[in-house]
C-alpha cells in the first residue's frame, strides 16, 4: 500500500474494497487488470447514467478516459488523474497538473498474500487543490460515492470469477 501513499498520502475522500481470492497475488492482480470496465448489467446501467463507456478492461478504459499509470509492479498498479469529475463536460488530465478548483484522483489495484490465496483490493483517494474544489467534490461524492462502491465491489467479484 505504500505506493498509493507515495502518490496521495492525504485525501479528502477515500474508498477501499477488498476480496479474498484463491490465487497467488500476481494471478489475482492479473485477473483484476483484465476485468471488463462494466462487468455486468448493473455496472453498465450505472455507467450509462454517468455517460461512461461500458467496453474494454478496467485499466484500458481508465487510461482512455485520461488516467495515467503512476506505478506498476507485479502485485499493484496505481493510476491517477486530475480534473473536475462533477463537471460532465470536462475530461481528466495529468495527475501532477492539478490546478486550482480541481481534485487529484489516485486509484490502486493491489493483491497481497493471504492464507489460501490473496487479498485483492481497490482503493481510490481524492484530494482537492483548494476549499472550493473540496466542497464541489464532496457534494458530488455524496451522490456518486455509493454507486462508485457498487462498481468497485463488482470489479473485485468479476476478478474472482475470472480466477475460477
Amino acid at each position: 500500500m505504500a505506493t498509493l501513499d507515495a502518490w496521495l498520502p492525504e485525501w479528502d475522500a477515500r474508498e477501499r474494497h477488498e476480496r479474498r481470492v484463491s490465487a497467488d497475488p500476481e494471478a489475482a492482480l492479473a485477473a483484476a487488470l483484465e476485468v471488463p470496465f462494466a462487468p455486468d448489467g448493473i455496472v453498465r446501467a450505472l455507467f450509462r447514467v454517468r455517460g461512461l463507456p461500458g467496453g474494454g478492461t478496467v485499466v484500458g478504459t481508465l487510461r482512455s478516459l485520461g488516467f495515467e499509470v503512476l506505478a506498476q509492479e507485479p502485485d499493484h498498479l496505481v493510476l491517477g488523474a486530475a480534473g473536475t469529475p462533477w463537471n460532465l463536460r470536462t475530461r481528466p488530465h495529468e495527475f501532477a497538473g492539478a490546478r486550482d478548483g480541481e481534485v487529484r484522483v489516485a486509484l490502486s489495484l493491489e493483491a497481497a498474500p493471504a492464507e489460501g490465496g490473496a487479498v485483492l483490493a481497490t482503493e481510490t483517494r481524492i484530494s482537492a487543490s483548494d476549499s472550493a474544489a473540496r466542497r464541489a467534490f464532496l457534494r458530488y461524492w455524496r451522490v456518486v460515492g455509493p454507486f462508485s462502491a457498487v462498481v468497485r465491489r463488482h470489479w473485485l467479484k468479476a476478478a474472482e470469477r475470472a480466477l475460477t
